[in-house]
Order: structure tokens, then sequence, then C-alpha cells
């Protein structure tokens, strides 16, 4: 009888980062004979990685549950940890139980050495330009995301991140422009550019804007996200590039954090929120349509109730249409987590739901201002009665009434109404 084949699954926790890493990782085990399954496959596993996150407490304590919940489902599988919160946290995730082999950030590219010989290993070095010798592998994804870019050196005082991931380094150009096309070629429409910080990108005289129009000159039908970037001054060059190509999607997710100048100070960020604003309205008056998303922080030590509200009211001006908010949570390790005037639980409640209050107004309004327009979508769901379900190019979901229509295409739909946070329409012509 032949011999069963390995299998290997993942849990993914936190950012687009760790998935374009989980894929990596993936593309590497498939290349060496293994079978990639879901994590909550019934049959037995072989290899099971817990790629952890630290950016939140509860983040940290969602990655040790998984690893505990994959050894109690799973006992004869080899579990191996990575990521944020296991390079914050060595010794604790080194004692765990759980796992049976911690692998460093930035080991992840030597997993079958730690597989086949799982012993501790000297801290690697590391290289501005760096290369992963893989591509990833999405099974269960129509859209597939494309690591360019690790670490950060902006050290806010709140975030664990730098520590976690190292300093900025950016992945060698002509590994990313062969990865595209291979992706390409396994099917994938839709390409998300990701890092930790993107607008650092630098290979050479490539930046991030360089980097993306060679991107562009590959033939083919497929369309092009950038993930979460830091406000940085190149960002600005990918205004008109993103003007000028149907490619790239209109969708920009510009961290914000605070509207106050006086928080963001504390914060250690690098702009002011009306150098932020002088951005945003740049961007939205160049790109009509463009989806303008943000992370907002509440709650953060020294936030008074009079910060907080210069804070909804500097949000409320700029025409975003979606927050990502979090109250602050302090991380051990970060200046902010010793800081002193921290905002009582009962109150950071109160100010997170009124800042969701907040998202919902300005989401309900960019919404209303895509009805009547036509949406081009890539379809993700088709169902038995016709029914299509997909997200528009500015990020938006979309169902419509299309006979026919194909999973993994793009089709243009005509927006007639809205439906929760759901825009629904007809294929256009139909």
């Amino acid at each position: 009888m032949p011999s069963r084949k390995k299998t290997a699954a993942a849990v993914t926790v936190g950012c687009r980062l760790n998935q374009a890493d989980t894929a990596l990782i993936f593309g590497r085990l498939k290349d060496a004979g293994y079978e990639i399954v879901k994590s909550d496959t019934d049959g037995p596993l072989d290899v099971i990685i817990i790629n952890s996150c630290a950016v939140t407490a509860a983040a940290s304590q969602k990655s040790r549950q998984y690893a505990r919940t994959c050894r109690r489902n799973h006992p004869e599988a080899k579990i191996i940890v990575t990521g944020c919160e296991s390079e914050v946290e060595k010794k604790s995730w080194r004692n765990e139980k759980a796992v049976d082999i911690y692998l460093p950030n930035p080991e992840k590219s030597k997993i079958l050495d730690y597989i086949n010989d799982p012993l501790p290993r000297k801290e690697v070095a590391f290289e501005k330009i760096f290369m992963e010798n893989a591509t990833g592998f999405y099974p269960f994804r129509s859209r597939a995301f494309i690591k360019i870019q690790e670490g950060c050196e902006n050290f806010c005082t709140y975030c664990i991140v730098p520590y976690a991931r190292g300093p900025e380094r950016s992945r060698a150009r002509s590994e990313i422009l062969c990865e595209f096309r291979k992706l390409l070629d396994q099917g994938h429409k839709e390409i998300v550019l990701t890092g930790v910080n993107i607008s650092t990108y630098r290979d050479g005289k490539s930046g991030l804007a360089e980097l993306l129009s060679e991107l562009l000159e590959t033939e083919g039908d497929f369309r092009i996200r950038l993930s979460s970037t830091e406000p940085h001054f190149e960002n600005r060059k990918l205004i008109g590039i993103m003007k000028n190509s149907p490619k790239i999607c209109r969708f920009l997710h510009l961290p914000l954090q605070h509207g106050a100048d006086e928080i963001l100070k504390l914060m250690g960020r690098k702009y002011s929120a009306g150098e932020f604003a002088d951005f945003a309205e740049e961007a939205i008056s160049s790109i009509p349509g463009l989806h303008l998303g943000t992370d907002v922080i509440c709650g953060f030590p020294g936030e008074t109730d009079e910060l907080f509200e210069k804070s909804c009211r500097f949000i409320e001006s700029i025409p975003f249409a979606n927050l990502h908010i979090f109250s602050f949570s302090p991380r051990k390790g970060t200046p902010a987590a010793d800081f002193d005037d921290h905002v009582f639980p009962k109150e950071m409640k109160r100010r997170h739901q009124k800042l969701e209050a907040v998202e919902d107004a300005l989401a309900g309004k960019f919404l209303d201002s895509q009805i009547g327009k036509t949406l081009k979508i890539l379809i993700e769901k088709v169902r038995h009665s016709g029914e299509t379900e997909g997200w528009s190019d500015n990020y938006i979901r979309v169902r419509a009434d299309a006979i026919g229509a194909k999973s993994n295409t793009f089709m243009d739909v005509d927006i007639i109404e809205k439906s929760g946070k759901i825009l629904l329409g007809r294929k256009a012509g139909a």
C-alpha cells in the first residue's frame, strides 16, 4: 500500500503580512511534498503552523488558545509556532507545552530545516534586500498576497511590531516580479502588495511607485490592491498612478491613529493631523470613488474628553469609507505601557462605541455615493439562484443578479441600492 502523503495546515492570526507569510510557508511545504489542508480537517495532520499576532492583548491570547486547541484536537501533529507574538514572548513560547517547535520570524524561510532537525539555532542577520526563495500558495483564497517589505523603524510608543519584525528591509524586486507572474499563472485575479510599511520599499532606484509601475506592465486580466501604508511622502507618487490605471484598486488604507496633534505626539507619529488631511484631500479629489480607510486608537494614555472629541471632529471632517477602531492595549516592552493618565475601562468602552457610530455614518455616506454608479467586481461566490457576490475595486461587498456568471471573473455591476454595508445591483447592460 502506498504511504499516506504528509499533511500540513496553518492557523493565521492578524494582518495580511501574516497571511502572506503563511502562504510562503505553504509554498515551501507543498514543494517538499506536503498536502496543504484546512486546520479544521477531520483527518490526521502531520504539521500545524500557528502564525501568531502581538498587536493587541486579545490577539496574543487568541494565538495561545489556538495552539492549545490544535494540540488537544491533533495530539499526533507537530505544532510549530511563529509570528510576532512568539517573537516578543520567546521564553514563554519556548516553554509552551502545546508547541513542539519555535520558529523565529526571520527564520520562516527555513521551516523545513526546523521540522527535520528542531534544534536551537543562532539569530539570523538582517539583510536590507532579502529573498524568500518561495512562491506563496493560496489554496483556499481567490486573492493572493505578495510580501514586498519587512520590518519597521518608526517605533511608535504603543507598537510592538518593530520589536517583533526587526528593521526595515525590502524584498528583491526581481523576485517580486517573478512571484507576481506565477500567481497570475495560478489563476489569481487580485494581488495584494503587503508588508509592515510598504511605503518604505526600496530596491536600488525602485521605490513602491516604481515597483507598482513595473508590475502594471504585466499582460493579463488582473488588478492590484495595496495593503495598509503608513503616512509617508512616497504615497503622493501613488496618487497619479492610481488615478491613471484601472488595474490598481481605488483603495488606500492609511492609519491615522488619532485626530489630535497632542496625542499623535505622545504616540510618536511622524505627521500632524493637518498634514494627514492635506494628503487625504489630494487623494480623494484626484481619484473619484476612492475608498479611504484608516485605523484609530481610542483611550490612549493622556486622552482627555476634550482631546477625544477633537479627534472625533477631525475624523468626521474626512470622508473615510471605514474605520478600524482599537481600544488602547498596553504592550509590555513599549514606552506607552508605562505612561500615566490611563483611561478607565468604562470610559474606554464609551469612546469606542462613539467611534463605532461615527464609522457607521461615514461608511453609510460612502456607500450612498456609489448608488447609481457602475462598479467592476471580482466574483467570489455564485449561488444556484444566479445571485453573485464579490468585491468592487474600491473595496465594497456587492451582490448582483447575473445568470451564468462564473467565480473568479470580473463583472461590471450597475448599483441600485444598499442593504446594510452591502451594495445591491444587476449585471451592467442586463
